[in-house]
């Protein structure tokens, strides 16, 4: 259980990250999550609890900008620590990591692999290489409480069983096992070589061979590799792994090459799903409706397998759609509920105490206002933005009604601050 202090921490980042941005925070989404519950309840019980065991699947997870994308994504990044999955969060744009790139592709999630970190006050340990550092040590606690001798016993492990377990690439599983070895023997010399080359960077070493590794990962071999990371990921005794990729870019005017290379990966990722290749694998990826729309009608074998005429639901575990458009809540529900939740989080960040009613009452008639403006499509992060702005005023000048009038003065001058910054912004994480 997080402490005095980290819950401190926790209501203070959330704050911090919803008033300046209106970004969704990297921890303590359980506080202020609110309408998707349904969605996760799904995921939770029918794939968690069941299908990841056995196979894998993928989800398209649609939203407008604004919409709530992010956010979902953070919650379902939760849920998968909660069952001691790896997690590998992807932020997807034309310069840093496009879908037609596999080898940046790789690089990325590579380099985003994560268990659920002991604290917030630790820094995160990204990586795969932390991943297979994680095991080892987890193991070679487990021996020592057993009283054999943990070295030899996580040896004899990596011998047997992790330098034998299927795996797609040679290179990868010896890069894997090798590395684990490296760790053990604490050479670190060795352990930068392998760890280089686990994460994709182009290297050139005589050792690599001698650990049996001969392959580079390059554009021609990145999405093999990647499904090779996943299936070693098994083979370290995780329960698997949770990608979540998210189109941050709002231009989806690409090439018509590049949109043909980038449908016919998803095509194979979805054909892939539920076949030992991906082993225990939750493959998500977050697009805008516009997606849907005008980029996979183009591609008949992937629309097909995308199309479905309903979205996932407990009356449809199946579907492969996750409409974040249509969510547990109406709009105005969803923003006041939002709104209360976001008072308690206010309250234990600042270390102060509210007119619960009266916040109640101020947090609705903001959000009927939101609502009743219909600024687009980012009206939840207007809201949360102006929200917070509300409850420092609030703190620094004594607590009072917000009238309907003063609602809609907020937000008007809120939207026009959010649009002048967006006209600038080429990306941005949204709630």
């Amino acid at each position: 259980m997080p402490t005095n202090e980290e819950n401190k921490l926790i209501a203070s980042h959330i704050i911090q990250r919803l008033g300046e941005g209106g970004q969704p925070p990297e921890f303590g989404l359980s506080r202020i999550n609110v309408g998707n519950e349904s969605y996760l309840n799904v995921l939770e019980h029918e794939y968690f609890n069941s299908l990841l065991k056995q196979g894998s699947s993928f989800k398209l997870v649609q939203g407008y900008f604004g919409g709530g994308k992010t956010h979902f994504l953070h919650c379902v990044r939760e849920l998968a620590w909660k069952y001691g999955f790896v997690s590998s969060n992807v932020e997807l744009s034309p310069a840093e990591c496009p879908y037609d790139d596999s080898l940046k592709v790789y690089q990325n999630v590579a380099c985003h692999l994560m268990l659920k970190p002991d604290s917030i006050l630790d820094p995160p340990n990204l990586g795969i290489c932390n991943v297979i550092r994680h095991v080892v040590e987890q193991r070679l606690a487990d021996a020592a409480k057993e009283g054999s001798d943990p070295k030899a016993a996580v040896m004899d492990w990596v011998m047997s069983k992790l330098s034998r377990a299927w795996c797609e690439s040679h290179s990868c599983r010896q890069a894997v096992a090798q590395f684990a070895i490296a760790v053990l023997e604490k050479d670190y010399r060795q352990e930068q070589i392998l760890e280089a080359w686990l994460r994709g960077e182009n290297i050139v070493d005589s050792r690599l061979k001698s650990c049996g590794v001969y392959e580079q990962i390059t554009k021609t071999n990145g999405f093999t590799m990647m499904r090779s990371l996943l299936q070693m990921i098994v083979a370290l005794g995780l329960p698997g792994t949770v990608l979540l990729f998210d189109e941050v870019d709002r231009n989806l005017s690409v090439s018509a090459k590049r949109s043909h290379i980038i449908g016919d990966n998803l095509r194979q990722v979805v054909d892939l799903c539920g076949r030992h290749q991906l082993p225990h694998t939750l493959f998500m990826y977050a697009v805008p409706p516009e997606f849907m729309r005008t980029v996979v009608p183009d591609y008949p074998a992937l629309y097909q397998r995308l199309k479905s005429p309903v979205p996932l639901s407990a009356r449809s575990p199946q579907a492969v759609l996750i409409d974040l458009e249509k969510l547990d809540l109406a709009p105005e529900e969803l923003m006041t509920e939002l709104g209360v939740r976001l008072v308690k989080v206010f309250e234990d960040a600042r270390e102060v105490a509210f007119n619960e009613v009266l916040q109640s009452q101020n947090a609705a008639a903001l959000a009927h206002a939101c609502a009743e403006a219909c600024f687009e499509v980012n009206h939840r992060r207007l809201f949360v933005k102006t929200w917070v702005d509300f409850l420092y005023s609030q703190l620094a000048d004594g607590e009072c009604v917000l009238t309907d009038e003063q609602a809609r003065d907020l937000l008007w001058s809120g939207q026009q601050a959010l649009t002048e910054t967006q006209e600038t912004e080429d990306e941005f994480d949204d709630f």
